[in-house]
């Protein structure tokens, strides 16, 4: 289901992170590997003249450099991946970062993330990078996004609302337990005990005989956001699987306000099922 990952970096620290995160999923799922940095335009092609009198300076060094730092991030992922052993293949762009990373991201069957990159020091912690938000928004892949504290070591959190995205997200779960060798713990919030129990129901279908073990978690009370990533903690968990869409679907721009809230303030790696 999984043979080609894409990782996006834009060479911070945190991005670092996310880049060995990536290396290492795409190392235990048997999967090639395509890293990419983008050269934002609107930095490249520096500043035009405003009628204020004031000369801007020339863009010429400002590119030289911001090409260079990207070739050097995509350079630092590839050694990792070397380590690793993964097929590398590496890309330096230039463009609109989101969307050149979903366009690109079309050749492959996930899309891998850092939630805290160059800008996360100057802004609120309960907000996601603009480039991050406008790519899991845009795209239709499969997209995982690692904070800096992410490692893929532990059982996989199920997030289950009967959605079709909670479906292919089970789906995507079992293909990536299989691999992993992790358990799977399956949350299914409701305020009904009978829908509850019917949710269980429909999931263990699909689930089915898997070869590890599959554990059961439900919730009747609080936020469904928080006490999702409540259980990934409690659980020690190495990934979140959830739906990109919930059950209260707007529209294909919007994320389902579950996963956008999980995605935001998880300690653990979360990864959008389309």
């Amino acid at each position: 289901m999984i043979s080609k990952v894409l990782v996006a970096t834009d060479g911070s620290e945190a991005a670092g992170n996310a880049e060995r995160f990536g290396v290492e999923f795409a190392a235990r799922m048997k999967a090639g590997l395509l890293g990419i940095s983008v050269v934002e335009d609107r930095f490249a092609r520096g500043f035009d003249e405003d009628g204020l009198g004031v000369t801007p300076p020339p863009p010429e060094p400002l590119a030289t450099y911001l090409s260079a730092r990207a070739g050097a991030a995509c350079g630092r992922l590839g050694g990792v991946a070397e380590e690793r052993g993964v097929d590398y293949e590496r890309e330096v762009a230039s463009g609109v970062a989101d969307d050149v990373i979903v366009d690109r991201g079309q050749a492959a069957d996930l899309l891998v993330l850092g939630r805290d990159g160059q800008s996360a020091k100057h802004r609120s912690v309960a907000l996601i990078g603009s480039t991050v938000s406008g790519v899991i928004r845009k795209t239709g892949k499969n997209a995982l996004v690692a904070p800096a504290s992410a490692e893929l070591s532990g059982p996989i959190v199920l997030a289950f609302d009967g959605s079709e995205g909670s479906r292919k997200g089970a789906k995507l779960a079992v293909a990536v337990a299989t691999r992993l060798g992790e358990p799977i713990h399956v949350f299914v919030d409701s305020k009904d005990k009978g829908r509850a129990v019917a949710r269980f129901d429909e999931v263990r279908g699909i689930v089915g005989t898997l070869p590890v073990p599959v554990r059961e978690i439900s919730s009747t009370l609080g936020r469904p956001d928080v006490k999702i990533v409540d259980s990934a903690r409690e659980v020690k968990a190495g990934l979140i699987v959830m739906g990109a869409f919930g059950r209260n679907r707007i529209n294909e721009y919007f994320l389902g306000s579950n996963a956008a809230a999980v995605v935001r303030t998880s300690p653990v790696a979360v990864l959008l099922a389309r």
